[in-house]
């Protein structure tokens, strides 16, 4: 194999590809990055045996051929090198080793050859459709911080993509303290999928993929995996093998207590006293009262803090205690300017919508205070 290609169409899908790669793993060969020089372009493939990265880029070809080298190094060297340079890469004859060329700079990588590949993306994905990168962006800013990190219930660690009889694709997550909720409407082709559940790490690499994305993204599904097509990257991922519960259970529909309050404001003042909570006193208590919402903090070890703020609030006065960084992400995602809780008693869970984005909603459970 013998080629030259621009540093920077090298780089970005190296990047990508090497967050993909499993660093310590008893495989070496899964450490690697598969290269493969054909057709006027260098092909790229990464995979940590559940998810699988491919990228192509175009390249002068000077030999056509394919081997594995180390991702990390090849990526740092690459990342490395000066801007706008050109970067020769060649490989001996039996493909034991890389030679990595720019300028006066050179290295030598060992290489695998690409026998031992494993091929974790050829699987067919019969429900096809696609979602703009906005709506995808969205779908993943409403729901990632929800996701569940308990391992024992491995079903909550990720986000659970649902299409239902009303026109509408469903996103949601739930680590049993938190939920949220977020419904779009139903692509075109995406009627028959079935129920999945997308893992966090992949929710990680798609949310980075279509950060600055446009246009739409290409989405495939089985029943096993899910395959993501973003600016010249296809990701494959296995799903969650497992069941997600009947979130809907758990979503409030009557309480009466309600208020709305200006977003920023209330995000501010949570943070302002949640710096007293320390480490074992992480409760925020609210004090719901005709025009005024009480925040609170009491720690037996760092002290109290107690702030006052304006508050439309309908009902009987109410106080409640909420885990105060889990308030503060809620607020934190809210990207509308008020913000809109619904709330029954002390110890039932909290509704939270704004009235610019009746898809969305979140629920939050209650702390002891």
């Amino acid at each position: 194999m013998k080629l030259v290609i621009d540093r920077a169409d090298l780089l970005k899908p190296l990047a990508a590809l090497n967050r993909i790669v499993e660093r310590r793993t008893t495989i070496p060969i899964i450490a690697n990055v598969l290269l493969r020089a054909e057709g006027g372009r260098l092909n790229l493939a990464a995979t940590d045996l559940d998810i699988s990265a491919e990228a192509s880029v175009p390249a002068a070809i000077g030999e056509p051929g394919a081997l594995t080298v180390p991702a990390a190094t090849l990526n740092d060297i690459a990342r490395k090198l000066p801007d706008g340079c050109q970067i020769e890469l060649s490989a001996e004859a039996d493909g034991s080793r890389l030679t990595v060329k720019a300028g006066r700079s050179r290295f030598v990588l060992q290489a695998l050859p690409v026998d031992d590949w494993p091929d974790v993306s050829a699987d067919d994905l019969p429900h096809q459709f696609a979602l703009p990168a906005k709506t995808l962006q969205r779908i993943l800013a409403h729901t990632t911080f929800a996701i569940s990190t308990e391992e024992t219930r491995y079903y909550l660690n990720g986000i659970h993509l649902h299409a239902d009889g009303e026109g509408r694709l469903n996103a949601v997550a739930t680590d049993g303290h938190r939920l949220a909720h977020l419904t779009v409407p139903l692509p075109e082709g995406a009627g028959d999928m079935p129920p999945i559940i997308v893992p966090r790490k992949t929710v990680g690499e798609i949310a980075r993929l279509v950060a600055d994305a446009e246009g739409d993204i290409d989405i495939a599904v089985s029943r096993a995996k899910v395959r993501f097509v973003v600016g010249g990257i296809t990701l494959t991922s296995k799903l969650i093998d497992g069941t997600f519960p009947d979130y809907q259970r758990v979503i409030p529909t009557s309480n009466d207590r309600v208020a709305v309050l200006d977003t920023a404001t209330v995000k501010d003042a949570v943070a302002r006293v949640a710096t007293i909570t320390g480490e074992n006193g992480r409760a925020v208590k609210m004090e719901f009262a005709p025009g005024v919402l009480t925040l609170s903090v009491s720690n037996a070890d760092t002290g109290e803090a107690r702030e006052e703020i304006e508050a439309d609030f309908e009902g009987e006065p109410l106080g409640i205690g909420f885990n105060g960084k889990y308030l503060a992400e809620v607020l934190g995602i809210a990207a509308a300017d008020t913000v809109r809780l619904a709330l029954a008693d002390p110890g039932s869970p909290c509704l939270i919508k704004s009235h610019e984005s009746a898809d969305a909603l979140i629920v939050l459970m209650p702390m002891r205070v």
